[in-house]
């Protein structure tokens, strides 16, 4: 994919092969999805090794252009599970929690230089609104964010308003609950 979104230039970006691993985890047929030669290579990835962000982006393509939105959501969960899962629940009890770390969870399965991220731009009781400029697809980070705040019993909907790959800068997500006590805000003011 030729098209990144602002500020994104991904010197030696790398990803935690546990990331590319939940590639494997929504296909049940891996050869006949990905084609034989894809699915080989990821099966060779190490959960804990670090890979050339270029083979998860070359699979997320492949499984948005024969899976689509459904395979890509159930990625991004399967992603949350392997990756962030563990490490989130010793540490979050809110949505808030979750929204402001994600910058955080990208950066700890994501390393080299310019590679994007997570920015909080809105934050009131039920409501969040984030810019992304990670190259991963949008489908696949909405499914993450929805198994996040599964991951601290709040109920929400994600709603993707703008991308990258249609034109804009960045994509731009808004997350709504009918949740707007403690569960949502974690003790934080508005933003």
């Amino acid at each position: 994919m030729a098209r990144m979104p602002k500020g994104y230039v991904g010197t030696q970006h790398e990803t935690i092969g546990s990331d590319i691993i939940s590639v494997l985890k929504v296909c049940t047929m891996p050869n006949q999805v990905l084609g034989a030669d894809l699915a080989e290579r990821l099966r060779k990835v190490e959960a804990d090794k670090w890979y050339p962000i270029q083979l998860l982006l070359q699979a997320m393509d492949v499984l948005a252009e024969r899976v689509g939105h459904a395979g890509l959501i159930q990625m991004g969960r399967a992603l949350f599970r392997l990756s962030h899962e563990e490490r989130v629940k010793q540490v979050a009890r809110s949505a808030g929690d979750i929204i402001f770390s994600l910058d955080d969870m990208y950066h700890h399965a994501n390393r080299g230089e310019n590679i994007g991220g997570w920015k909080v731009l809105a934050f009131t009781p039920g409501s969040a609104k984030m810019e992304k400029t990670t190259p991963h697809h949008c489908w696949m980070e909405e499914g993450i964010l929805a198994e996040a705040l599964r991951a601290v019993d709040v109920a929400a909907f994600v709603n993707q308003t703008e991308c990258f790959r249609k034109g804009a800068g960045a994509c731009v997500f808004t997350i709504t609950s009918l949740i707007q006590d403690q569960r949502w805000m974690g003790g934080r003011a508005p933003v």
